[in-house]
């Protein structure tokens, strides 16, 4: 990373950490502002914006912003991050099937320490569309993982739940 990307990536950090006591608006109006410090169509600064109208209950205007960062070609982390939280969006607007596409797809897509949050919303959209022990297949053996104790009989209780045999 370059000193400007460094600069630009701290002042981003610092902004977020500053959310809760901000403005909604003015909060918007800062990332709005630092993201134009880019190319109009640069992935990052797509998603930086998408993730604030997020955070500030605009799931309409984060969705499209989601849409033209992944088109655009965001990578990494940011890309995963941008999966799951235009999925989120998307079941907040009444499209949960396709909410359970993208995530479906993303879970098979790779691993790394999202694995779990891509799993928490994929299970808050299979409720969405009435897949209400899917869901909790899936949020058990997400969870069986972080226990300190009884990981295979969750795990195994996940499988039965969900229709498959324990294995």
């Amino acid at each position: 990373m370059t000193d400007r990307t460094t600069d630009w990536e701290g002042r981003l950090t610092q902004l977020w950490a500053s959310l809760d006591e901000l403005d909604e608006q003015e909060f918007v109006r800062r990332i709005d502002a630092l993201a134009a410090e880019r190319a109009p169509d640069d992935p990052v600064a797509l998603f930086e914006r998408a993730s604030a109208q997020d955070s500030t209950g605009h799931s309409g205007r984060a969705v499209p912003l989601y849409r033209r960062a992944l088109q655009q070609g965001l990578e990494g982390q940011r890309r995963r991050r941008a999966v799951i939280q235009m999925a989120s969006s998307l079941r907040n607007l009444g499209q949960a099937a396709e909410s359970v596409s993208l995530l479906a797809a993303e879970r098979a897509a790779g691993s790394d320490e999202l694995d779990d949050a891509v799993a928490a919303f994929l299970a808050l959209a299979l409720v969405d569309t009435g897949r209400e022990r899917e869901a909790a297949a899936l949020a058990l053996a997400a969870l069986a993982r972080h226990l300190p104790r009884y990981n295979r009989s969750l795990a195994r209780y996940a499988q039965e739940i969900a229709g498959r045999p324990p294995g």
